[in-house]
């Protein structure tokens, strides 16, 4: 398989896309391996520090909750819960679930021991996203995290009256987001739409994932409204909204990080079981984007705001990503790609646009942030 490739304007002399591709991950690799000879105490202590503040911020809010019909409580342990809730799924439990600190041998942090407040079982998890979305990412086909199964998302696809409906069916995901990616990771669709039967394998996925989310619900709705007593109602009303924020921000986040404008779609038929590591690097950079702003906000994104470098380098402690940034986009530089990069309601404003883009007929609403396309990048052809 051949890209039809952007030529880098400095460093390499006219040649075949291939020889380019194989420099860029040449270069990429360097940067991976550097990192991963210099994991250490410091990377440790990091992770170890957040699940320490993450547990004690859930439990005290958790205390405060108690008192919830006291408004200043009530705002207090809803704030709390909520922040409690983002940092255990974007920072903690995505990246723990990715392997990124298993070279810690620590059992207590491990992809293989780690269980998450979110209704989609770990395990699940793990395959859907580790072994499919990161494999296969903005694949359309292949890749369920694009569009979710739900939506139109590229301009080849042929438009149908009932895309018009995708704006409010992007809103509704958003709120029940744990749900909906629960339901993603089952990957029910291909059962559903054609009325099959499910295997026995498939049913015991779902009755695993039916135990997870009735945990999750009877946790957050049942047994911590039942500790406060009489305050029951406004602790349900606290965990319910906490649950809705984290959900609204991990929608956004992912949004963000694939589906703005700018960010490239794969057609399954030009890939061949033959890609290449440079060719695989450079789909994961063309169909990914970051968002800029402070070390807080990444962190609340779990680092996914640095999209870019997570697909290009998934298993590397999200912490590195920030201190990588620089010289990942030093290689976009260097071979003329347009690192797409916005501040959080920039990238959240295009990504919706998108969405209501291509819930119209091509040509009803103009493309934005045009000067971020790379037509030429745009799919990944035979030569």
């Amino acid at each position: 398989m051949t890209l039809t490739a952007v030529r880098p304007p400095v460093v390499v002399a006219p040649g075949t896309s291939a020889v380019d591709t194989e420099l860029l991950a040449r270069e990429l690799d360097a940067i991976r391996q550097e990192v991963l000879d210099s994991r250490g105490e410091r990377d440790a202590a990091y992770i170890r520090r957040l699940v320490r503040v993450q547990r004690v911020l859930e439990i005290g809010s958790r205390a405060a909750l108690l008192g919830s019909r006291r408004r200043s409580l009530w705002l207090l342990g809803t704030a709390g819960l909520t922040l409690a809730k983002v940092l255990d799924n974007m920072e903690i439990g995505h990246n723990v679930l990715h392997g990124q600190w298993d070279w810690m041998r620590d059992p207590k942090i491990h992809s293989t021991t780690w269980e998450w407040d979110h209704t989609s079982p770990a395990e699940q998890w793990k395959r859907a996203h580790n072994e499919t979305h990161h494999l296969y990412t903005n694949v359309l086909g292949r890749d369920n995290d694009l569009g979710y199964g739900i939506m139109r998302v590229d301009e080849a696809q042929e438009w149908a009256p009932r895309h018009l409906a995708q704006p409010l069916l992007n809103f509704v995901t958003a709120c029940i987001f744990e749900y909906g990616i629960t339901m993603f990771d089952l990957d029910l669709g291909d059962s559903l739409r054609d009325k099959a039967q499910l295997t026995p394998e498939k049913k015991a996925e779902v009755k695993v994932a039916l135990a997870k989310v009735r945990k999750q619900v009877v946790k957050d709705f049942v047994l911590y409204p039942a500790l406060s007593g009489r305050a029951w109602r406004s602790t349900l009303a606290a965990n319910a909204t906490a649950n809705l924020v984290r959900n609204l921000w991990s929608h956004s986040v992912i949004m963000c990080g694939h589906f703005p404008e700018g960010v490239q779609t794969f057609e399954q038929e030009t890939l061949d079981e033959d890609e290449t590591r440079g060719e695989w690097y450079l789909r994961q950079m063309l169909g990914s984007a970051n968002i800029s702003g402070s070390r807080f906000m990444h962190t609340m994104t779990g680092n996914l705001s640095h999209q870019i470098e997570h697909h290009v380098f998934p298993d590397l402690p999200s912490n590195r990503y920030i201190e990588i940034a620089p010289r990942v986009r030093a290689v976009f530089d260097r071979f003329g790609l347009a690192y797409n990069s916005r501040p959080l309601v920039r990238q959240v404003a295009s990504a919706w646009h998108r969405v209501v883009r291509l819930s119209l007929p091509n040509g009803w609403l103009a493309e934005t942030n045009r000067r971020n396309l790379l037509p030429q990048l745009r799919r990944l052809r035979h030569a």
